[in-house]
């Protein structure tokens, strides 16, 4: 596809991450008891046609393959409860008949006997689909599915731009309120309608996943933290978000895949489909919640280290409370993805690995700075459209001498009219360019001259 490898690379973290769910979890300490479960979001951000959708949608085939398996066996298992209800039911008719006959001949002890009985034999269930994913849905409907699914289902939506501005609108409270609590993994929700009357779901746990342009989430990000609406942290709950440069270059690939490395895949997923916590060492509070594992030895100092480090930078006063309130979060995505990790490599299971651990530092590391560059389309704008114009000056798309409709007039990114014009004063600060009276006919007229230093860059 030769898409950046970060959209197939967040797509699959999370479907594993949905897979795993509530099965197992983690202590990040060494005796304390505060648990985390592996449960993360993600977004993909690119331009219209940099291939997010096809690159996120190869992991997801596993979970389509998970869907798959489990929607035929469902079919199977009802086939065999809708024959077991006709039996049942015939059944019932005969007792009925008999506790009839029993009260008939003033037998009333008989008649209980067997009215308790039938209500003893009566133990017959419907069994419940195994879901994975689901693209759309309500709140309630997606509340049933949970009910049914304590584990946790993804949430897969091509474009989630859309998905954050209808949460914004006025009468969804409930529903953000519910993806919200969704993204912990560890609490429960009730829901209660006049027409659905109450909807208890025990396990709460909902993973996201999706893609989104640059274009529309610049403006969802303007108008999110402008007025703040984003402070409830909907936003920075998508933590495996990722913002990588367009590949300059493309040649034309034809191969066949690689099937060997699917298949070893595909038996991750379906291996961690089906977790024994306990047979992993996993350990449960004696009342009850998520069977977890701890670090090892090693990754504890690890895992320590870095958390002190990151809680001196969320207390120096020097950020952005946007990217403050993101880089919070990452307190739980650091000991999910090291757990992931270690469940990814470790079919065995027990503690936490180093290895493990390093790779989800290293992935919070390079998660940062993404996240620095989604904030800085919202915080500094006029910094994003100087660097466009810049890049385009470095690369001679632009004359030495030119006026600011010539940059506008050419529909680059981030510099509509207003971006051009905000761009160009910040490179004029800079001394990168210098404004200049143009006279003649008319009205003057502001020209800019490219310092020509620039080009020696």
């Amino acid at each position: 596809m030769q898409c950046p490898v970060d959209y197939p690379a967040v797509g699959a973290m999370v479907a594993i991450a949905s897979v795993v769910g509530r099965q197992v979890g983690i202590h990040p300490k060494r005796h304390d008891d505060w648990t985390v479960t592996p449960n993360v979001w993600g977004a993909v951000i690119g331009r219209p046609a940099m291939m997010k959708s096809p690159a996120i949608a190869e992991p997801m085939k596993m979970l389509e393959q998970l869907e798959n398996t489990a929607r035929e066996q469902y079919a199977a298992e009802m086939g065999e409860f809708k024959a077991a209800s006709m039996l049942q039911k015939e059944e019932a008719k005969v007792v009925k008949t008999k506790i009839a006959s029993s009260l008939k001949n003033d037998d009333k002890q008989e008649a209980e006997k067997l009215a308790h009985q039938a209500v003893a034999d009566s133990t017959l269930k419907e069994p419940t689909r195994c879901r994975y994913v689901t693209n759309s849905g309500t709140v309630e409907k997606i509340g049933e599915i949970l009910a049914d699914n304590p584990r946790g289902i993804l949430v897969f939506r091509d474009e989630l731009t859309g998905w954050l501005k209808s949460l914004d609108r006025e009468g969804y409270e409930g529903s953000r309120a519910f993806y919200l609590e969704g993204w912990n993994g560890t609490g429960r929700f009730t829901h209660d309608t006049i027409s659905r009357g109450t909807l208890e779901v025990e396990a709460l746990t909902l993973s996201i996943l999706g893609g989104i342009q640059p274009g529309p989430l610049s403006s969802y990000l303007a108008q999110a933290l402008g007025s703040g609406a984003g402070d409830d942290g909907l936003l920075q709950r998508l933590q495996l978000i990722v913002w990588p440069d367009t590949p300059s270059t493309w040649c034309n690939i034809d191969c066949q895949p690689n099937t060997q490395a699917r298949n070893v895949a595909w038996e991750v997923f379906r291996r961690l489909d089906r977790i024994d916590p306990h047979a992993m060492g996993a350990k449960q509070r004696n009342d009850g919640g998520i069977p977890a594992l701890r670090f090892c030895d090693e990754a504890q100092l690890l895992f320590d280290q870095w958390r002190t480090d990151l809680e001196h930078r969320l207390r120096s006063d020097d950020m952005h409370p946007a990217l403050e309130a993101h880089l919070a979060k990452y307190r739980s995505l650091a000991p999910s993805l090291a757990l992931l990790c270690h469940l990814i490599d470790n079919p065995q299971g027990g503690a936490v690995s180093e290895a493990s651990t390093l790779r989800a530092l290293a992935w919070c590391e390079y998660l940062e700075s993404h996240a620095q560059r989604l904030y800085s389309q919202a915080l500094s704008p006029e910094v994003v459209s100087a660097i466009q114009l810049d890049r385009h000056i470095k690369r001679g798309d632009v004359d030495m001498v030119f006026k600011a409709r010539d940059i506008y007039r050419k529909h680059w990114r981030s510099l509509d009219k207003d971006g051009t014009k905000a761009a160009l004063n910040y490179l004029v600060d800079l001394d990168r360019l210098k404004a200049e009276t143009a006279d003649g006919p008319g009205r003057p007229t502001t020209v800019y001259r490219v310092n020509p230093l620039i080009l020696e860059e």
